[in-house]
């Protein structure tokens, strides 16, 4: 209401006016945020100012409900925490509660500024208070009335514009069935022409609802339409219409919930952190099959960043601006997974949704569904997505209408899957459709040369969300990080900097008192002590420095150190070895 107020100012500013001119002295009107609306002889000039700070009367008016009336400004209690209280010039105040509907909208008041003023107030006390609730009475009343006069010409608008204003199907009838107006987009949904006043429409619910949304049938110009939308029935009030129907296509359906549902900030490829080798072998990776459509198996251990590389590759390619679903597969129960990609229709079977549910793969068409974890996804699932795979389309439990789909899928596990097919546990024509780009995150420890940037990216994402002041490292910090074998990879790192940043002290100085307990044993423990994979790593570099980094250096390394050149090959990429 507060802007009704200020909407009819000219209104509220002649009634102050005329309360001045009778009571001869001076008068201000403010709503209840306590700005000034009107105002006469001092206040004329401060009018359209809020007075938060200094109106401790008129909010304490707004908060009872009830009249002040202040005998002695700047003495009065109320006055006690105003700021110009001891230089106020007030000698004399009334203010009375403006209400509409018990609800306090604004304050009138009004103030003698002279002894003169005060003594006419006094003289005709017991009058001016009435005359005052009189007046509020009627400035709430021009409120209501302004309020009621611009809701309708408010939902008048609307009516009549709404057509053209939304990016739906919209059609506006009277209960007689009769066109009141229809938008260009409802005419290109039900392929219309232009449509003359007076032709009829009728409307029915069929009792399914999909995605939240009731289904309709619609019959106009002799043919019927199943349609997704909402019936508006209009309480008429001079209106020549009485219901409004707004409807979608499905498609744009399921778009606007991805919209709402993938707030999700997409992983752009130089978001991922790291330096050394294979880390930039992978976004060279990821740049070059972007553009294609074919499934893409990221394998790596768990912590690695595989969900990375996935957003990496969507945001790359032409679909960036499309859908990107993920779906965990060992985070659902194999009873729901089924519906969870699949969808399913309303009654599909009990305990189901009765509006029914659109699938993961679905809501993902025309973009990249990403399964996490497709190692633990069940035998009879695997045969559903190899077909969604081959096919292109898509069944929802409980029916038999397939829907086609356009979807690029990116899978990911921290599993063997080879190893699986031998035991029978996936099936092995799955994994060559999913196998078709490869992809494999080396572990943290095959690329301790990227430590440093992740833990200076870590440092500052956290040292800003906990207001921490971080100035540097310690020498020996990093040696114990360097010598940590991060069996939980990236994430593990990601919690030691957060443990640190919490731990710190004023100072600023991160030092190996601020590492986890197992961080310093394992240094401790290990000292001069490498793995059998350190090991190799460092021999194989040390034979490449020895005899060169090409073909024929690397073919001689490969001899001196008892393999063949394929594996050599295979191990400097994953290690990591520039």
């Amino acid at each position: 209401m507060n802007k009704t107020l200020k909407d009819m100012q000219d209104t509220v500013m002649k009634y102050a006016r005329v309360l001045s001119q009778i009571l001869k002295v001076d008068v201000e009107i403010v709503d209840s945020d306590l700005n000034r609306i009107a105002g006469t002889g001092r206040f004329s000039s401060k009018i359209n100012t809020n007075m938060a700070q200094e109106g401790s009367v008129y909010r304490e008016v707004v908060r009872s409900g009830e009249a002040k009336v202040i005998d002695k400004p700047g003495e009065h209690a109320l006055c006690l925490q105003c700021p110009k209280r001891d230089e106020c010039e007030e000698k004399f105040e009334i203010s009375t509660p403006i209400k509409l509907d018990d609800n306090v909208i604004g304050v009138l008041g009004l103030v003698c500024f002279d002894d003169t003023q005060k003594e006419h107030i006094l003289e005709n006390f017991e009058t001016y208070p009435e005359v005052l609730e009189q007046f509020s009475e009627l400035i709430a009343l021009k409120v209501k009335e302004e309020a009621d006069r611009q809701n309708m010409l408010s939902l008048i608008g609307i009516m009549t514009n709404i057509v053209d204003k939304i990016e739906q199907g919209v059609i506006v009838f009277n209960d007689e069935g009769k066109i009141v107006n229809i938008n260009s987009i409802a005419k290109n949904m039900l392929d219309i022409g232009e449509v003359c006043g007076g032709e009829n429409v009728t409307l029915r619910a069929t009792g399914n609802v999909i995605v939240d949304q009731d289904e309709y049938i619609l019959e106009i110009h002799g043919k019927s339409f199943t349609l997704i939308g909402e019936h508006y029935k209009v309480i008429k009030k001079n209106l020549s219409f009485d219901n409004i129907f707004i409807f979608t296509e499905i498609n744009k359906l399921r778009n606007r919930l991805l919209t709402m549902a993938n707030v999700r900030e997409s992983m752009q490829l130089e978001n991922i952190m790291g330096e050394s080798k294979a880390i930039k072998d992978l976004k060279q990776k990821v740049i070059k099959v972007a553009s294609s459509s074919s499934t893409v198996l990221i394998t790596g251990e768990s912590g690695t960043g595989k969900e990375l590389f996935a957003r990496a590759i969507h945001s790359e390619s032409p679909r960036k601006d499309r859908p990107f679903v993920t779906i965990n597969c060992a985070a659902i129960p194999e009873t729901l997974l089924e519906s969870e990609l699949f969808g399913y229709v309303k009654g599909a079977f009990t305990g189901a949704d009765p509006k029914g549910k659109m699938g993961k793969i679905e809501l993902a068409n025309t973009g990249t569904l990403f399964l996490d974890e497709i190692g633990d996804m069940p035998l009879y699932l695997q045969s559903k997505l190899l077909r969604v795979l081959e096919q292109k389309e898509i069944v929802r439990l409980g029916s038999n209408n397939p829907i086609p789909v356009d979807v690029r899928i990116i899978a990911a596990t921290n599993k063997n899957l080879e190893k699986m097919i031998e035991e029978k546990t996936f099936r092995d024509d799955l994994y060559y459709r999913l196998n078709v780009i490869p992809f494999v995150v080396p572990p943290l420890r095959h690329r301790k040369e990227d430590i440093r940037i992740l833990v200076e990216n870590f440092t500052g994402k956290y040292a800003g969300l906990f207001n921490k002041k971080v100035i540097g490292f310690e020498n020996s910090v990093w040696k114990y990080l360097d010598k940590y074998d991060w069996p939980g990879n990236v994430r593990e790192l990601e919690n030691v900097v957060e443990y640190m940043v919490n731990m710190l002290d004023r100072k600023g100085i991160v030092t190996p008192k601020l590492l986890p307990l197992k961080i310093i044993e394992y240094g401790k423990n290990n000292e001069g002590i490498m793995t059998l994979e350190q090991m190799e790593r460092q021999l194989i570099k040390k034979t490449l420095e020895t005899y060169g980094n090409n073909l024929k250096g690397k073919q001689k390394s490969a001899e001196v150190l008892g393999i063949g050149i394929a594996t050599l090959y295979r191990k400097v990429n994953k290690y990591g070895i520039q």
